[in-house]
């Protein structure tokens, strides 16, 4: 009696299981990228000037399709200062694949300092030409970034920009 009705129920809950694990996502082999937001929207400009160092952190989600985000052989993300049209360029290291399929999906978090090293928060007066200056009439500037990622096949992600970032030029 026990077996006829164990039976049943266990074939049904082994085809639930096989069904909600037999269709991994599909997402396109290009690269997706979704702002999520940053940590705060005002630092102060070069932490070495201020004696402050600082950190903005900048958050998103991506998807990719067959699978082969990051690299150990080249930059792979560039984060593009709105001001200057010049990106940065980083290197985000391979990301595993977990689960079936080769789709990949989750969030990235990248770190940017006001450290005279980085240069990603200094004052630019276009006017002067000068650069990480300190003057009373010029008391802020502002930015934001505009991020995207490349695959290891060279397929280019969507561009995504940042909420505005007010830099402190004191």
């Amino acid at each position: 009696m026990l077996r006829k009705i164990f039976t049943p129920l266990l074939l049904l809950l082994l085809s639930m299981g096989l069904w909600t694990c037999a269709n991994p996502p599909e997402y396109p082999i290009e690269p997706i990228i979704r702002y999520m937001g940053i940590s705060k929207n005002q630092i102060d400009q070069n932490g070495s000037f201020t004696g402050k160092p600082d950190t903005i952190e900048i958050r998103f989600a991506f998807t990719d399709g067959d699978g082969d985000l990051g690299s150990t052989k080249e930059e792979n993300l560039y984060v593009t200062d709105s001001r200057t049209d010049i990106p940065l360029p980083f290197a985000i290291s391979p990301i595993p694949q977990l689960g079936a399929g080769e789709a990949l999906q989750g969030e990235i978090s990248i770190k940017l300092t006001n450290e005279s090293s980085t240069g990603s928060f200094c004052c630019l007066d276009k006017r002067a030409n000068t650069v990480c200056f300190v003057r009373r009439d010029f008391p802020s500037d502002t930015l934001s970034f505009l991020i995207q990622l490349k695959d290891e096949k060279g397929h280019l992600s969507n561009k995504i920009k940042t909420d505005r970032i007010t830099i402190l030029c004191k």
